[in-house]
């Protein structure tokens, strides 16, 4: 059976096309600058990687050059073929706590939560009605980022601001990278032959979260209200003191926007460092003994030590840690960094085994008091498995 996985931005359309129960990728590939000029797409299949220009006035047009692309490289006979399109949906409220065929009625519903997530939610939307008016035919699946995040009980995502914030406007702790993070939970049910298992998940990227998860269930995330919560991360700042939002509108005349921007684009490891929101570019800048470079790494790496050491703590005992994500599956240095960090917990990171990018790895010694991976996370696969069930029932 085949089926589609699609991520859509506002001037991008991701994909990949499986074989499925199988789980075999047919074609991969990414539609860029949708709407802009200079608009182009690559498309790998069989080991190939293969770039166009093309005129890409919207998502349509991205998604009829995508199936032209599956009959010419004979990847699919007709669209019949087709029987199923999951796409990656970033906010999904208190609403869906797991993914859920697509109708109207979910349109709607993600349409009305694009006030929670208006640079994601839309364009979600966008390759959505797409994709059903091209390939109606086929069964149409919303996996949803924050989903996995809807076990956690009210003392995780309740803020203690006044209570009618909560049932008046939905703020709470929504929590992201849901699919990344039950992605990384099941894989590691499997390693550990547990279906209950205490873990604490790390997405450590450009955006990044780490997890909490409670006898298989999410308890606790770093990520908030907004993604700009938690960690440091390339531009965004993780968690600050909201006073020092109206102090610096006052101190410098920004309205509210142009400090938010700030805080979400030109924070992070940009905004300490003063070059760069790349992780490989920071190491590069500490190899230099830049010292900003160094103070950037530093408060990343201690950052996510609070993290993990918190949920440490609330879970009681943990049956294993892991790393994704671009940092957390190259970043040979930060993970030794952060596990150094946490040595007076009894782990123990195995140099030689940490010495690896992008491969399932066991980066702890034997006598560790927790086992820790490496374990590159597949949120295209987990849209194609949660679209495969829906279809098979």
């Amino acid at each position: 059976m085949k089926i589609l996985s699609v991520n859509a931005g506002s001037s991008s359309l991701k994909f990949q096309m499986y074989e499925m129960p199988e789980e075999k990728v047919l074609i991969s590939g990414v539609f860029e600058r949708i709407g802009l000029d200079n608009s182009l797409y690559t498309i790998k299949i069989n080991g190939e990687k293969i770039k166009k220009e093309a005129n890409l006035s919207n998502h349509k047009d991205a998604v009829r050059i995508l199936i032209e692309e599956l009959l010419n490289n004979k990847v699919i006979k007709s669209l019949d073929e087709i029987k199923g399109v999951g796409h990656r949906v970033v906010h999904g409220g208190d609403r869906y706590a797991k993914s859920t065929i697509i109708d109207e009625d979910v349109i709607k519903t993600i349409d009305e939560l694009s006030s929670l997530a208006p640079l994601h939610n839309p364009a979600n939307l966008m390759g959505i009605l797409a994709f059903k008016e091209e390939v109606p035919d086929a069964t149409s699946v919303a996996v949803f980022d924050t989903a996995f995040h809807q076990t956690m009980p009210k003392e995780s995502y309740l803020y203690a601001v006044p209570y009618e914030w909560f049932t008046k406007y939905g703020v709470r702790r929504y929590g992201f990278h849901g699919i990344s993070h039950d992605y990384l939970t099941q894989t590691l049910k499997n390693v550990l032959k547990n279906d209950k298992p205490n873990l604490i998940t790390c997405h450590l990227g450009n955006g990044g979260s780490i997890t909490a998860v409670k006898e298989g269930l999410c308890f606790d995330t770093s990520l908030g209200f907004s993604p700009n919560a938690g960690l440091v991360m390339g531009t965004r700042c993780g968690d600050i003191d909201s006073a020092i939002i109206p102090y610096i509108m006052n101190k410098t005349d920004k309205s509210l926007e142009d400090v938010m921007n700030d805080l979400s684009k030109k924070s992070g490891y940009l905004g300490i460092s003063g070059i760069s929101s790349d992780s490989r570019d920071i190491e590069d800048g500490i190899k230099n003994n830049n010292e900003r470079c160094i103070l950037a790494q530093n408060l990343f790496v201690r950052r996510a030590i609070e993290y993990i050491a918190k949920y440490y703590v609330e879970l009681g005992h943990v049956d294993a840690i892991c790393f994704a994500g671009g940092i957390g599956e190259n970043s040979i240095s930060t993970r030794e960094e952060i596990l150094d960090g946490l040595k007076c917990l009894g782990i123990k990171v195995d140099e030689k085994a940490n010495d690896v990018r992008g491969e399932f790895t066991l980066i702890t010694k034997k006598d560790s008091s927790v086992p820790c991976y490496v374990i590159p996370t597949d949120e295209e696969v987990m849209i194609a498995r949660d679209t495969y069930h829906f279809i098979e029932g």
